[in-house]
């Protein structure tokens, strides 16, 4: 796919997965321009993972799916939803918000593993059910996608860049099993630990 230049880029704090709903506040002017522009042109823009150690190279392009709010200032208030992964391959400094050549990346051409597949939707319904005690039947699990389901998590910053730099979506699958099982994991010890603070250290019987 032929570069993309010219690509409005929104350096933040976090990391946006494709199918994630992300809801943003604009308040610095060059991202206001930024938003406008956006909007005016029915144009994405690109969330990239500021981290402590530097910009990443690869981030996820965002729609704007919804105006919230605008406020007297010019700020606004917006819904946002990823689209798909990018890479940066040339930042610009010419424009009023930050920008750059972009090229969106393309998974590799393989089938999907079924044990892979069965793996990861079976970890994710166990951690909806720990979690929200709600129990999502086969039908609703089967066409779920490695990004749709991480999308309704929150993962920490490095979790999420770790899935949005991999070009497979078994490995993605993969990695993603391993995390619901540790989330699992981690929900099951806080809730042991929350019926033994209830009972003052004490067994109860009847």
């Amino acid at each position: 796919m032929a570069p993309v230049r010219d690509f409005p880029l929104f350096p933040l704090g976090l990391v946006a997965l494709p199918s994630e709903l992300v809801p943003l506040h604009i308040f610095e002017d060059r991202y206001k321009a930024m938003i406008d522009e956006c909007l005016d042109d029915g144009r994405e823009f690109g969330i990239v993972w500021q981290s402590e150690d530097g910009l990443k190279a690869n981030g996820c392009a965002m729609e704007v799916t919804e105006v919230l709010e605008r406020h007297e200032d010019g700020g606004l208030d917006i819904l946002t939803r990823g689209t798909r992964p990018f890479r940066i391959l040339e930042e610009h400094f010419d424009h009023v918000y930050p920008a750059g050549a972009i090229e969106f990346l393309d998974d590799q051409d393989e089938p999907a593993d079924a044990p892979i597949v069965e793996a990861a939707h079976e970890a994710y319904g166990s951690l909806v059910e720990e979690a929200t005690d709600q129990v999502l039947e086969p039908e609703l699990l089967e066409p779920l996608t490695a990004y749709e389901m991480a999308a309704t998590v929150d993962f920490g910053p490095d979790a999420k860049q770790g899935l949005l730099d991999l070009r497979s979506e078994n490995a993605r699958l993969e990695l993603l099993t391993r995390l619901f099982r540790a989330a699992v994991k981690r929900l099951d010890f806080i809730e042991r630990a929350q019926a033994r603070a209830r009972s003052n250290g004490k067994v109860r019987f009847g």
